[in-house]
């Protein structure tokens, strides 16, 4: 569906992306991510045809981004990080009028409005002014525009920004009943949404592409998978000196909590677990132990060690 072969965008001497390769399959849904400044909104603006690139090539279900944007454009559904709405109409009276724009003839177009209106969960406020309507509906409202001319791809900037946690939810299971029938490329801060709902994520960091993998082959193969957290009520020193000699430790920190007991947290090598073998010393030592758990990686600490830069 997307094909991304070495595409650039350069502003002066700035360059914001750097030869972005990746691909995304139809019917797939795809969470891209990178920290502000990555280069995440340049890409797309560019796979929307707001910006022409400076290198390299992309095309949209077979159609060339610059060379064929017209057809390129009508496969997208694009719904940006604001959404840009007239306030002072009607929101079945917006998207009848955004369907017109986008081609569709009379007849197409109230049939789907009809169709988004209840897609989106918009009927009881289909004739509301759009400005009265809550910062959610004004998101379901921009959806369904982005829906309306009914294209293969979906690209959604920072869907749930803005949103309370009811809200998050809904518009979650919305994009999850959508990528039946669509291809869904998504961007979010909220990397556990994306967790929930991606087949797969794409990571971009100064303009490159540091990942393109599933969320769980991302988070089996990085390093901070092996940490491991214990609270023994010992000397944090003589604790510190008998972990850190472990086998694959790499790393010991030590936090004082109340009364005598200490936080200790282990790095060790991706796949291993050194619970026992905490367990086993603090029994031959006698240091109670009240704690021992391994920390579960998630999509976020992916991001992080990844966007990191020390």
């Amino acid at each position: 569906m997307i094909e991304v072969s070495n595409l650039s965008k350069r502003y002066g001497r700035h360059l914001a992306v750097k030869d972005a390769t990746f691909s995304v399959e139809k019917g797939e849904i795809v969470g891209f991510l990178g920290p502000n400044g990555a280069g995440k909104t340049t890409t797309i603006r560019m796979l929307t045809g707001f910006l022409p690139p400076s290198s390299g090539s992309a095309s949209i279900a077979g159609f060339d981004i610059f060379r064929q944007s017209i057809e390129a454009r009508k496969r997208i559904g694009y719904m940006p990080e604001n959404v840009p709405l007239y306030d002072d109409m009607r929101v079945r009276e917006y998207l009848s009028f955004r369907a017109r724009i986008k081609g569709l003839s009379n007849g197409d177009a109230r049939r789907r409005v009809a169709h988004v209106v209840d897609t989106c969960g918009l009927d009881a406020v289909k004739r509301k002014m759009i400005k009265t309507l809550s910062k959610g509906f004004r998101q379901r409202v921009g959806l369904a525009d982005a829906l309306v001319h009914q294209p293969e791809l979906l690209i959604l900037d920072e869907p749930t920004n803005g949103l309370d946690p009811i809200q998050i939810r809904q518009i979650r299971e919305l994009i999850k009943h959508l990528a039946l029938n669509h291809t869904v490329l998504i961007s979010s801060h909220i990397l556990s949404e994306v967790e929930m709902i991606a087949n797969r994520v794409i990571i971009i960091d100064s303009g490159k592409i540091k990942a393109a993998d599933t969320p769980q082959n991302l988070i089996a193969e990085m390093r901070a998978a092996g940490r491991v957290q214990c609270e023994i009520l010992a000397p944090a020193d003589e604790v510190a000196a008998e972990v850190s000699g472990l086998p694959n430790v790499k790393k010991v920190t030590s936090e004082d909590l109340e009364e005598g007991w200490v936080r200790h947290t282990l790095w060790s090598d991706s796949g291993t677990d050194t619970r026992q073998s905490v367990a086993n010393v603090a029994s031959e030592k006698g240091w109670p132990l009240r704690s021992l758990f391994r920390h579960e990686a998630t999509l976020e600490d992916v991001f992080v060690e990844m966007t990191r830069k020390d």
